[in-house]
């Protein structure tokens, strides 16, 4: 589901001063209960403290899924003077077996590689910031994109593009340990800052 609501001073997370990025997922149900879930996490972010109540009473039965703590560890594509604005936000999840803070690195790295071996970065690919789950057992990729159809394009690309069977990408696909993890597109709806 996407909402429409306009996205503003997107997130920075490269900026030095967000070590622990928090990632919630919430099941809404429709795109209407969508648009209220955003409006009302503006309302509440924007002066209250009982956030969660708040945005339960805008739209109750809100079930969420999962919290988890992430530290940023590698970013890449975003060049110097490059002011693009995301029209998709890729989430990229990865599990794992145990903590293995190591291994969530080494997989990362993997990943670096798998992409530094392509001639040019995939087309309308504007940034990617890989994050470590506190716990050991996680990886979460906040990558953002010009549109969703830029995204499906670069996995879909014939060859050695992102994904492709290449030793490489294989090698990502099928790391060590590597349970499960998922990708999820999603329209930017709303961003804040600290006042």
């Amino acid at each position: 589901m996407t909402a429409t609501t306009q996205f503003t001073d997107r997130p920075d997370p490269a900026r030095a001063d967000a070590a622990i990025a928090k990632v919630s997922t919430w099941d809404v149900g429709t795109p209407e209960r969508q648009r209220r879930a955003v409006d009302a996490v503006r309302t509440a972010w924007e002066g209250r403290d009982t956030r969660n109540t708040d945005i339960d009473a805008a739209v109750p039965g809100i079930e969420r899924l999962a919290l988890h703590t992430y530290e940023l560890y590698r970013s890449g594509f975003r060049a110097g003077g490059d002011t693009r604005e995301p029209g998709c936000v890729v989430i990229v999840n990865v599990e794992f077996d145990g903590p293995d803070p190591d291994r969530q690195r080494a997989w990362i790295d993997a990943v670096f590689e798998a992409l530094g071996s392509e001639a040019r970065p995939p087309e309308g690919a504007i940034a990617a910031y890989f994050h470590t789950g506190t716990d050991g057992t996680r990886v979460l990729n906040y990558a953002e994109w010009e549109s969703a159809a830029h995204h499906i394009a670069a996995l879909a690309a014939p060859g050695d593009g992102i994904g492709s069977p290449s030793p490489l990408w294989e090698r990502v696909q099928t790391y060590p340990g590597m349970t499960g993890g998922g990708v999820h597109r999603y329209t930017p709806a709303l961003s804040m800052r600290a006042g």
